[in-house]
């Protein structure tokens, strides 16, 4: 399965850029030039984000890899949740804002990478800290943190894309005809339109299913329903959204509450608050905790 969804997300990556070169290549008179070009690329784009999607998340985030020595209780924490998963203890990051948030990235368990905000960490006591671990770690686990981070990382490509088209647009419209004109500026809405529809190939799914592992390794399901409540009640200002640039890889966090648009929240990776306290709560009794 896991094969499955990464040779449809390079797909989806490899027609999107070919369909953009076809684009370039009507406008310049060369289809098969341009088109080919941008297969190379998507060939490339699909390496790179396959092998170092962890580090431009990393850098999209602007988030930081740090010591023990720099971090030690989230450090410790990290370390006493991976070891009762038995596994090898992830890189810790810190993303220096204080909106409250956590999310986990790599490409598999020894490859990975917990990140928790400045926010996170002033604002939870241990247990809570502990039960969040638990879940970001759970997507380690679990396996799908590689899904995750690649469909993010081409979301951000498509969207990158879709701007430099309507950027091209607006201030080069003048030297083409309205049928071109047109043609760019349809492919400026869909392309990030596009992106979206590629985070939401992400099942909601695997944020319950990371909840449920952190409530069977952590064995703290109220320091994590305690701790969703409390993130979910603080919404990040535009400027955080802006600054940190975490429209694309929104899906990555525990809590995607970067929207401030009702309708956006019908097409959100994550399931609802009372959704995911139902689950946990399902699984607190399940385990008799």
């Amino acid at each position: 399965m896991l094969q499955i969804k990464l040779f449809l997300l390079f797909s989806v990556l490899a027609v999107l850029l070919v369909v953009i070169g076809g684009i370039i290549g009507y406008l310049f008179g060369d289809i098969l030039l341009f088109t080919s070009i941008f297969l190379v690329l998507a060939i490339g784009l699909n390496l790179y984000s396959y092998f170092y999607s962890d580090k431009l998340a990393l850098r999209m985030t602007k988030s930081k890899l740090v010591t023990e020595t720099e971090e030690p209780r989230l450090y410790g924490i990290v370390k006493k949740v991976a070891d009762k998963v038995n596994i090898d203890m992830p890189k810790v990051g810190v993303m220096d804002t204080n909106t409250p948030n956590a999310f986990a990235t790599g490409r598999d368990e020894k490859h990975s990478v917990v990140v928790a905000t400045r926010g996170i960490l002033n604002m939870l006591n241990d247990d809570e800290l502990e039960a969040v671990i638990g879940h970001e770690i759970g997507h380690i686990t679990n396996r799908d943190i590689l899904i995750s981070t690649i469909a993010a990382t081409i979301a951000t490509m498509i969207a990158y894309v879709g701007n430099l088209i309507l950027f091209s647009e607006i201030f080069g419209g003048e030297q083409r005809n309205n049928n071109t004109g047109i043609l760019l500026l349809v492919a400026a809405i869909l392309i990030p339109i596009g992106a979206t529809f590629v985070q939401l190939g992400i099942s909601r799914s695997r944020e319950s299913n990371a909840d449920i592992t952190s409530v069977k390794t952590v064995r703290k399901p109220d320091a994590l329903i305690s701790a969703l409540r409390k993130i979910s009640d603080i919404k990040p200002t535009q400027s955080f959204r802006n600054k940190n640039n975490v429209g694309a890889f929104s899906s990555l966090f525990i809590v995607n509450n970067f929207s401030s648009h009702t309708l956006m929240n019908l097409f959100s990776t994550h399931p609802s608050l009372e959704k995911r306290i139902a689950d946990i709560t399902k699984a607190r009794e399940d385990l008799g905790i």
